[in-house]
């Protein structure tokens, strides 16, 4: 895989969600991870989310290794957001609906060097009205080092999620 650059503009979360505090996404969070995912077309023309994000010291397992949490909490966000934005286009609507995380299974290939950016890459696999199966990869030192697939639903009123963006 190669390494890519992101324009400046906004992610999807800066966009639709400004003052979440997820830990893994939210931009209104300063101690959160605070990644930002963004939809690109590819030469092919099928939509794919991207995010660049560099780690910290202190998100490390041990010395130069990022921890696994972290690597599964910057899939899960990445992906439940590659949900939200699909099934918002695929509804024709001007806002995402809430998604929530309903599996996820992350496979850790390699140790992720934390000496530099890891680049996180998503796209659908699979979806219907108010969910969507999305794969992703995480690619640090020129390697995907880990990858996830996971199941993201759209909840309803009542669901302590709904509206929370």
């Amino acid at each position: 895989m190669e390494p890519f650059s992101l324009s400046n503009e906004s992610g999807i979360q800066d966009r639709y969600s400004p003052t979440s505090i997820c830990f893994g996404c939210g931009p209104a969070n300063p101690k959160g991870l605070r990644i930002r995912s963004v939809p690109v077309k590819t030469e092919g023309g099928e939509l794919e989310v991207r995010a660049i994000w560099t780690p910290e010291p202190f998100h490390e397992a041990f010395p130069g290794m990022l921890n696994g949490g972290i690597i599964g909490a910057l899939l899960d966000c990445h992906s439940n957001w590659t949900a939200a934005y699909h099934l918002m286009l695929k509804a024709g609507v001007d806002s995402p609906p809430c998604t929530v995380t309903s599996d996820f299974h992350v496979t850790l290939k390699r140790p992720t060097p934390s000496n530099g950016p890891v680049y996180l890459r998503a796209k659908v696999r699979e979806s219907k009205e108010d969910r969507a199966v999305i794969e992703a990869t995480l690619e640090a030192g020129g390697k995907i080092t880990a990858t996830c697939v996971g199941t993201f639903v759209a909840v309803k009123p009542g669901h302590p999620a709904y509206h929370r963006w």
